[in-house]
């Protein structure tokens, strides 16, 4: 009898969906695929959305319409297209949508509520826009994310990677062992959540401190459930079923995220008690502003919890996505890898290691670091936007309440742009005055607009700081067997984009004088 009664509401509910669309039927909303009743186009999106959407694209143009559910989508897939949505009415598109991952539900006795991943759409990268987002993004830009902010924690930096270049001697000392391989995607991984945790949370925390998953592992289930197509946002109507199992594990993700936030803020909480000379850290800044009426920054626990996960989340797994790809392409282009490596003794030597000043000197670096953002954007589809209001873009008609798809990977392939799209050729930018900041819509890693993202200039730092430095200290090799035109390139789908399989390599030599 559930099912009849499901089948007759979706039925219901399509009807009525049937009815809207034939109103707008005289708008000319933007081309794209047939679907079916009720799901629409969801049966097209696979375990790789991103080369989906790309493959509808090339047959119904850059933007496109599609229903996924009771959605109404618009999937933006070229660097025209872009700007028209992020710059040119980038104020209507500026709001993000209602998210199931992001929900509000009573949970259980022992706290009145409890929230799926980001706390009610507290935080900053799935807040809805208004005067709440604009407070939180003006506190985190300064208290993290300015530039003096970002120098302040230049020691630390230069302390976690002196730690990485050390426990990596040891292995390299072990050359004539059969076990000399380096996981540098687990290196990697542990270096930026180091990095992200003492900048966030004053101090580092292993991983049995958090859960038998370990922070990395956590982080990135979390960011796979926050991209996975959930149907019960395109239905919502069958939410409650939970046909895909997604539910449970949202709640397992967000308790363990809950419990850790909870006692990292008992734990400042005691701390400004017991030791008022502590040097505050950006939790600390947080809990100024709790039940304080007179600030623009009222928030509670649950907006303290929601904005730690968004800075720890942004810092830490895109950082370390970002790393872990560049290092793979130099594997993959031992050309490339030993051209940076000449720069960087012309630039910096043999006798020292790379220090932040000197990273604004290693062009060819930063090329190399610009194309496989490019060609490996950490986040392949951006966070989606949302149509605050019925509205014409370009030609077409965006119904309000759209979800507004920017396929990054797809505009940074698009050949129109870029010659031989899907080669890595740092070579490239090498007189090219395009940037990652937002300002070039054909290479828009970081977003653009109003919801580009705020920590730009603290990820760059870090991607070019940590790649510089072990290809600067180190001679690598791939594991014995693989060739470099063999290394596994295969990629795991989520709002960040890792390597499927880790990095494993072998360094073979430190190439510093000592």
């Amino acid at each position: 009898m559930i099912w009849i009664a499901v089948l007759f509401v979706l039925s219901l509910a399509y009807l009525l969906q049937w009815r809207r669309n034939k109103n707008k039927k005289a708008r000319k909303l933007p081309p794209g695929p047939r679907g079916f009743p009720i799901i629409g186009n969801l049966h097209m999106l696979g375990s790789h959305p991103h080369r989906d959407l790309h493959r509808l694209s090339q047959k119904h143009g850059p933007i496109m319409y599609l229903r996924l559910g009771f959605v109404p989508t618009i999937v933006v897939s070229s660097p025209q297209a872009a700007h028209l949505f992020l710059k040119t009415h980038d104020l209507l598109f500026a709001s993000r949508p209602p998210h199931e991952a992001a929900k509000y539900e009573e949970f259980s006795a022992a706290r009145n509520f409890f929230e799926y991943m980001s706390w009610g759409q507290r935080n900053l990268s799935f807040s809805q826009y208004g005067a709440y987002w604009r407070n939180m993004r003006k506190m985190c830009t300064l208290e993290l994310l300015s530039t003096t902010k970002i120098n302040t924690f230049q020691a630390m930096r230069k302390e976690e990677l002196d730690l990485l270049i050390e426990k990596i001697l040891e292995v390299a000392a072990r050359r004539d062992d059969d076990d000399v391989c380096v996981d540098l995607s687990a290196k990697v991984a542990t270096l930026s959540a180091n990095m992200s945790c003492r900048m966030v949370l004053g101090k580092k925390y292993m991983d049995e401190e958090f859960d038998e998953k370990g922070f990395k592992g956590v982080m990135q289930e979390g960011m796979q459930l926050g991209a996975a197509p959930n149907i019960a946002d395109y239905i919502p109507y069958i939410g409650k079923l939970d046909l895909q199992g997604l539910t449970p594990r949202m709640k397992a993700v967000a308790k363990t995220f809950d419990d850790f936030f909870e006692k990292i803020i008992d734990e400042h909480v005691q701390s400004q008690n017991t030791d008022k000379g502590k040097t505050k850290d950006f939790v600390d800044v947080l809990l100024g502003f709790v039940g304080t009426e007179e600030s623009e920054y009222r928030i509670e626990r649950p907006n303290i919890k929601a904005i730690i996960l968004d800075m720890l989340a942004g810092s830490m797994d895109t950082s370390a996505t970002a790393i872990e790809w560049t290092l793979s392409e130099l594997m993959k282009n031992p050309r490339v890898i030993k051209k940076v490596q000449k720069e960087l003794e012309s630039v910096v030597g043999i006798e020292r290691k790379v220090e932040e000043s000197d990273l604004e000197k290693l062009h060819y670096l930063n090329c190399v670091i610009k194309e496989s953002l490019r060609i490996h954007p950490v986040a392949p589809l951006l966070i989606p936007h949302y149509s605050l209001q019925d509205c014409t873009v370009g030609e077409y008609f965006i119904p309000k309440n759209s979800r507004v798809i920017i396929n990054a990977w797809a505009i940074m392939r698009d050949p129109i742009v870029w010659s031989e799209a899907d080669k890595f050729w740092p070579e490239r930018f090498e007189e090219s005055s395009v940037d990652v900041r937002g300002h070039d819509f054909e290479l828009i890693p970081f977003g653009s607009g109003r919801r580009g993202c705020p920590g730009i200039q603290l990820g760059l730092t870090v991607i070019r700081l940590v790649v510089a430095q072990l290809v600067h200290c180190f001679e690598w090799e791939l594991p014995r067997g693989v060739m470099a035109g063999d290394l596994d390139m295969s990629e795991e789908f989520g709002l960040t984009m890792p390597r499927a399989k880790h990095l494993f390599v072998v360094p073979t030599r430190y190439r510093l004088l000592k």
